[in-house]
């Protein structure tokens, strides 16, 4: 498992319902090489279908997941959910060594723990300020999620105040 993550998190963003590649590959931040190369490989494998469709605009290709795929990805969710609650549960024991010793064996799966809303990123900090490490030493730091710095980039705001709909 730890080795196909990109596979993982690809799958589940077909199982998602985003079926064009552009978008696929907008949501997993995948090469689009890489990712072409990954969605032929789940077609050989059975868990994908790529499907032509004649529209206004020519023709464009829709990926649909299969119940073979479906199946796939609820095995690995829940084989990811598994070894999170192991690492959790290493962390509210207070044992460093085993759960640095967990997180090192496991960091390939911290980007598919990320994807699939597994992991609690609270708990998740506050295990590497118990270990004295940096999130950055396991995770990308263009992958880690925007946790409210008090910045207003990228924020739909008019200025501030309340917004209240009364429903009239």
């Amino acid at each position: 498992m730890d080795s196909e993550p990109k596979d993982v998190i690809v799958l589940g963003a077909i199982k998602q319902g985003i079926k064009k590649f552009e978008k696929i590959q907008k949501m997993t931040q995948i090469e689009p090489e890489e990712l072409n190369s990954i969605l032929e490989q789940l077609e050989d494998r059975g868990f994908i279908q790529a499907k032509e469709k004649k529209g206004w605009f020519g023709v464009k290709t829709e990926i649909t997941i299969t119940e073979k795929g479906v199946n796939e990805v609820d095995q690995r969710v829940h084989e990811l959910q598994t070894k999170w609650n192991q690492m959790a549960m290493m962390y509210k024991t207070g044992d460093k060594e085993k759960l640095k010793q967990e997180m090192e064996n496991n960091k390939g799966i911290i980007p598919s723990l990320m994807f699939f809303g597994i992991m609690d990123m609270m708990m998740f900090s506050m295990m590497f300020s118990m270990m004295g490490m940096a999130m950055s030493d396991y995770v990308a730091p263009e992958n880690i999620p925007d946790t409210g710095d008090g910045s207003m980039e990228g924020g739909d705001t008019d200025g501030g105040g309340f917004d209240f709909d009364i429903g009239f």
